[in-house]
């Protein structure tokens, strides 16, 4: 057993997300969007080196060593998977661990919208889910992914850095591969999995013009892929995809774009004031010809009117979200109101609004 498991044990029993582990300072547990610290000595840059060595793979210390930051999995076989992120800071080094449940909940168990299960039946597309960092998008895309294992008999490929969910194959063939490890990078993996007979292909971050350009091609030649982007609107998740191509190649772009994109969730985490534990608002957009035609004439800005009128073909406004949460008491009038699209509709809610009013 590595020293630092008892650290990974304490996180379960505390119900963490995230363990902070830093020179200078004593271990640090995020419970509930909160930095709580660990009754624990201050630790020291040889020892925590030492501790965090421990289970590092060579191949991971070695570009650790060379670069200053590196990530990667790490499993205590029967109880969780997580997400290691190693970093040099001015006092020595630091890490942060994620957990990643070694369960994979389902739609139903996250309480999604019930349109999310039509997105992993789909033969080809993209499907994109996006949000801040640490909003869930890994979770609910490994309940998408869970969802097409139990109702499809197909191949999918999944490609993360590091791997996050593990899926059983079930009545899919499911196989799991990792930057750095199995593959050089997502747009080797991406080229490489064209030939692997895939039906589903899982992009664990869309993170360059190369990688996009593939995943888009992927879509457009007849497979359904996932993938991940750090935006906060279905609107600009679409913009920033465009963004990352030269000028000459955007009209193309959104051509192809305007065929193959399926659908997009820009998610948000909040925290409950009903129970402990946090809750995801969610804004969706099915994409249909009519959202279609505003991302080939380059009208972006009309998709949340779009998404506002068309509920009934499953789109979701973030801010009708938000409401439904805020009145039945799951989160507060304040944080609803700080991360709502349309601020003045929360207003009412707050018992001292700002004066300086940014709307």
């Amino acid at each position: 057993m590595a020293r630092i498991d008892a650290f990974f044990k304490l996180m379960l029993e505390q119900k963490a997300s995230d363990l902070h582990l830093s020179t200078s300072n004593p271990p640090i547990l995020r419970i509930n969007g909160d930095m709580v610290r660990v009754d624990y000595p201050p630790l020291r840059s040889d020892d925590l080196k030492a501790m965090v060595y421990e289970i590092a793979p060579e191949l991971k210390i070695k570009v650790f060593e060379e670069t200053g930051d590196v990530d990667f999995g790490y499993e205590i076989p029967g109880t969780a998977r997580f997400r290691a992120n190693f970093y040099n800071q001015k006092y020595g080094i630091g890490a942060v661990f994620r957990l990643i449940p070694s369960k994979v909940l389902t739609l139903d168990d996250l309480g999604l919208p019930p349109v999310l299960k039509r997105f992993p039946l789909l033969k080809k597309g993209l499907v994109l889910v996006t949000g801040p960092t640490g909003s869930g998008k890994s979770t609910t895309l490994a309940a998408m992914v869970d969802w097409a294992n139990l109702h499809r008999q197909d191949h999918i490929i999944t490609v993360e850095d590091p791997i996050e969910f593990v899926h059983q194959s079930q009545q899919c063939l499911v196989n799991h591969r990792e930057v750095g490890v199995h593959t050089r990078s997502f747009a080797s993996a991406l080229r490489g999995a064209l030939r692997e007979d895939p039906d589903i292909i899982l992009v664990g971050e869309m993170r360059d013009l190369e990688t996009i350009e593939l995943a888009l091609t992927a879509a457009a030649t007849g497979h359904l892929v996932f993938g991940t982007l750090h935006t906060s609107s279905a609107a600009k998740t679409i913009d920033r995809v465009i963004d990352v191509f030269p000028t000459s190649q955007q009209n193309q772009i959104r051509t192809t774009l305007s065929e193959s994109l399926k659908g997009v969730v820009a998610q948000n985490l909040f925290r409950r004031i009903d129970k402990p534990g946090r809750l995801a608002a969610l804004e969706i957009l099915v994409v249909d010809t009519a959202i279609g035609n505003l991302i080939r004439e380059a009208k972006t800005h009309q998709i949340p009117g779009m998404i506002q009128i068309g509920k009934k073909k499953g789109n979701l406004p973030l801010d009708d979200a938000i409401m439904d949460n805020l009145r039945a008491a799951r989160i507060s009038p304040e944080e609803a109101y700080e991360k709502a699209n349309n601020r003045k509709t929360f207003r009412p809610f707050l018992q001292h609004p700002p004066d300086d009013l940014e709307e």
